[in-house]
Parts: structure tokens; sequence; C-alpha cells
């Protein structure tokens, strides 16, 4: 089966599939299933556009409004993952996964499916250890903290994953595993972008949740974008007692849609030729679903998952055989996923802008029935209910939207801050909660050469961009270049164009905070017109 894998897609669909159409012609035949690794941007019209975590300046339409509508139809099954600038409140309606539009699938907060007897599973968002151990608790309107906390990976998701047995084929993650880059080719990535050395040196860029679940799950394939950059990697995993011999993932990162980048890759993976071509619900994702609904939070408090200490009555939610076939009843034997989506909102109409479309917390008719059939809980019904409850009681407009301030000190079991190594991606929309011709004047000071999602006309030439687009063999082979600073070397050819803005010493420019989401106690926040001589870097480094 082809299987083509995308980065950041940054709201890019026609170009995508323009791009794969060229693929097809040029390749050896027709592309089965588009993987997209976050930044979707599933944007349905102007309230959703107040809903994503970017500068106004980058609040651009894009093209996902005419799949949503109908005019256009994707045309390849897409199944995406959410990254962290997205239309989160159309995301946040289907908290399980479900169609976004007519064959494009969201997997949710974090979900498993199969196609074609291929397991694929996926986490939504990028991890920032303030927000992993609390509750859900964000919902519309959002304010200047839940917009970007909204898309911060939570513990329960890992957990609910790490509940998985059964071999995963596939998974998606928006930011990386941290340590991957141990297994590529670091010596070309350090090239290309030498801002993260210092965390790679320190062995704290990436996610430590996605590297957890990288060592449970041991995928056959990881695909992960967020850093914009292209880089492959081969895990080989220590054996277990019931393994002959360790499992080995082979990992990919992508770059961004952008022409002469490397934001596409196709490759062969093997299916089962008598599985059915349409997607279909993982029993054993659905039972962990099941067992784990209990656990459901929807406040900002920091909570710990139950585990084999002594405290808890259980800690085991992993799927038994009896609990699977409860779910093959409760979908009558059927675990093909229905094509229910239905539009929850209204669509962008080009000639009649709306400016003031009214942000609404809505329940999605597909998560209705996912949970009714399923006999779990909405959480977005919980949060409407917890949202009332605290209405009648005075609560809500006296502490804001569901959950905590920020100031609230972590505990989480990783130890994460490190705010004095974060480096600033100059590749990478850059996030302020200060007003906007303030953030255009520091941007146009750093000439940190941030690009726009908005289609350019270079973006058309897709001959041009198309030169960057590779079928990357079945074994993802990893060159030798770097084998004396790592287990394994990076991918990579000769020769590959590489744009020359990411060389640039990042010390010549003044450095910017980038969110106001965590603030260490015994940091001192310096002020905007100090931050050229203090060069300081937040660890909110939302990338």
């Amino acid at each position: 089966m082809r299987v083509a894998v995308a980065g950041c897609c940054h709201g890019e669909l026609d170009k995508i599939y323009e791009t794969l159409a060229l693929a097809e012609r040029r390749g050896p035949g027709p592309v089965d299933l588009l993987l997209c690794c976050g930044d979707f941007q599933a944007v349905r019209n102007e309230a959703d556009l107040r809903c994503m975590a970017v500068p106004p300046k980058y609040r651009q339409m894009q093209t996902f409004y005419r799949y949503y509508s109908g005019e256009k139809k994707a045309p390849v099954l897409t199944i995406f993952i959410g990254g962290n600038h997205e239309a989160s409140n159309h995301l946040q309606e289907l908290p399980y996964g479900g169609w976004v539009a007519p064959n494009i699938y969201y997997l949710g907060l974090a979900g498993v499916v199969k196609y074609r007897g291929i397991r694929i599973g996926g986490i939504s968002g990028i991890f920032k250890s303030h927000d992993y151990r609390k509750g859900h608790f964000e919902c519309p309107p959002y304010n200047s903290s839940t917009i970007r906390s909204i898309y911060h990976v939570r513990n329960i998701e890992v957990y609910k994953l790490k509940q998985l047995k059964q071999p995963v084929d596939i998974f998606l993650s928006h930011d990386w595993p941290r340590s991957i880059y141990h297994y590529g080719n670091k010596k070309q990535l350090l090239k290309t972008k030498s801002f993260f050395r210092q965390e790679v040196e320190n062995n704290t860029l990436g996610s430590p949740a996605a590297s957890e679940l990288l060592e449970h799950l041991k995928p056959a394939y990881w695909f992960s974008a967020h850093l914009h950059v292209k880089f492959a990697a081969l895990m080989q995993h220590q054996a277990t007692d019931e393994e002959q011999a360790g499992k080995a993932t082979k990992f990919l990162a992508l770059d961004k849609c952008l022409p002469h980048r490397d934001f596409l890759q196709v490759l062969e993976i093997e299916h089962d030729p008598s599985a059915p071509e349409y997607l279909e619900y993982d029993v054993e994702w659905l039972t962990v679903l099941r067992a784990t609904d209990d656990l459901i939070n929807v406040t900002g408090n920091l909570w710990n998952m139950p585990e084999n200490n002594g405290l808890h009555t259980r800690w085991d939610y992993s799927a038994t055989e009896e609990a699977m076939e409860e779910v093959m009843e409760k979908l009558n034997h059927d675990p093909k996923v229905p094509c229910n989506f239905s539009m929850t909102a209204a669509c962008y109409d080009p000639s009649k802008p709306q400016t003031q479309v009214q942000l609404v917390h809505r329940i999605n008719p597909q998560t209705t029935e996912f949970c009714a059939q399923l006999g779990i809980t909405d959480i977005n019904v919980m949060l409407q209910k917890v949202k009332e409850e605290r209405r009648l009681c005075g609560e809500y407009e006296r502490h804001g939207d569901v959950g905590t301030d920020d100031s609230e000190e972590d505990h989480s079991e990783y130890n994460t801050d490190t705010s004095a190594l974060s480096s600033i991606n100059p590749d990478e929309i850059m996030l302020d909660e200060e007003e906007e011709e303030e953030e255009e004047a520091v941007s146009a000071c750093s000439d940190m050469n941030t690009p726009s999602v908005e289609p350019s006309d270079q973006a058309s030439d897709l001959s041009t961009s198309f030169s960057d687009i590779r079928n990357l063999p079945g074994s993802m082979f990893v060159s030798s270049d770097d084998t004396s600073h790592s287990p394994a070397g990076g991918e990579g050819k000769p020769g590959e164009h590489v744009e020359s803005g990411d060389e640039k010493d990042l010390t010549e420019f003044p450095l910017k905070r980038l969110s106001n989401e965590h603030e260490p106690e015994q940091r001192k926040k310096i002020k905007r017109r100090n931050q050229a001589i203090y060069a300081a870097v937040d660890d909110d480094n939302d990338e």
C-alpha cells in the first residue's frame, strides 16, 4: 500500500493534494492514504480563525473550508492529528476523533484506527510540563492562556495509549519524541538547524511523553513534524522476554508545506490484502476508552494517573478478551467507521465575509453518536455542565474559564524546565501576548524570516516544489554520516537543498518572549525593550 506522509500542513490542502496528484503521475501508482502530522488547520469560518493560536497576521482562511462545505472532496482518505496551530474549537468537538470533512478524519486527542489491516495511532498537540497533569478544562471562548493550553498533551491520553498491548504499525505525533535525534544523522540535523544544538546536547529537545510512548508501543513507523526539518532515524528497541529479537522503529519527521521543502514523503507499507478498504475502529482502543471513562477530568487541577503504588485499587486498564467482545457487540460486530460527517458551523463565504461570527461551544453529533454507542462520556457535555454549575454558583464570572491559572506549580514526573536552554526556531510561527503592532516591530527588528501560511504565488509552481518529494525505500535506510556520534546515521542525500536562512547565528538577533503560559518564580520577567540586551528566552517556546 502506498502511504503519503505530510509534515505541518498549515491549511494548504489544495497544494498537498495537487502535489500528490503529481507524485502519482510520476510514480508507480496511486496513493492509497495520506497521513498529516499536525498543524492541519481545519478552519471553517472566521470564528475558527480566532481560535487558532497564531498572531493575527497569520490568520488566513486557506482552503479547508472548501472541503468542509462539499465544494471539493479529498481525493484520498486523509487521517491527521492536531498540532499547536489549529482551529481548536473545531477539533474540540471531536475529542475521540471523527470526520472534519468527507474523507478527512481526525484521530482525536489520542486515537487508534485501522485501514486495510494497518493499525494507525496518534496523539495530538505538543508537550508542556506545566499542563501535562491537568484535565481537559478548556472550552470556547478561549482566553489568552487557554487558547494555548488547549493543545497541550495531557497525561490521561498518554496513559490510555500505554494500555495497548497489540502491535501498532504507524504512530503520529506533532512534536518529536525526545532523544530520537541520537538515532539519526545528528550532525546533518545540527548543520541544518544549528539553533537546536544546545537542546540536543542537553537532551531536552522534543517530548518526553512521546518518548515514553515510543518505548512502550514500539511501532514499525513513527512520523512527526513541528520542527520544520526533514529527519530520519532508526531506533532499535531492546528485546523483551517474549521476543526473539528486538523491534525497530523507523522514524521520519517532515518539513512544512512550502516550495522546495521536504514536506511530503511516499512510502510502500505492507498491508493485509484481505482487509476491508475502508476505515475501521480499533476494538482494543475502544475497549481502553470504555475502561478509562471514569478517569476523565475536566478541571485544571493537577492529578496523577493510577499506578501500582498501593494507593489505587485499579491501575491496569488494558483490554481483556471479554471486554473487547462486549465492544464488538456494541458495534453490532461491524467496526466500520460510519461516514456520518455533518456540518456543525456555518462555512466561510468569500463573497460575504463575517467579521463578527459568534464563537459557540458546540456538541458534535458524531461524538454524541459515538459516546452513546460505546456508553462513554462526551467531554464537552461534561464541560458544559461544569460551566453551568459554576455560572449558577457565581464562580464562572469570578474565575473566568473553567480551570486554574497558569501560575500553579508543576509537579510533573518529567524534569522539563529548560528555560535556560530553549531555542527559538526562526522558521516557526511565533506567539506573543502583546499587541500586534509591537510584535511586528520586534519581528522586523529581528528579521527572523517567519513565513506566513498565506498561499504564495511561488507555491503554485508544483513542478519545482515536487523536486523535494521522494519515494522512501521500505527499509527507510539511514546513512552512516554520523556513526561516530549516534547509534545510527540519518537520512539525506548530498546536495539536498538547505535554506541559508536556517544557518544564521541567532545571537545577532534580539530574542523575544513567545507566550506567557509559564514563568518560573525564580526568574524575573524581562521587559520587551530589554530583551535585545539580555537575549532571554522563555521555556514556553511554542514551536
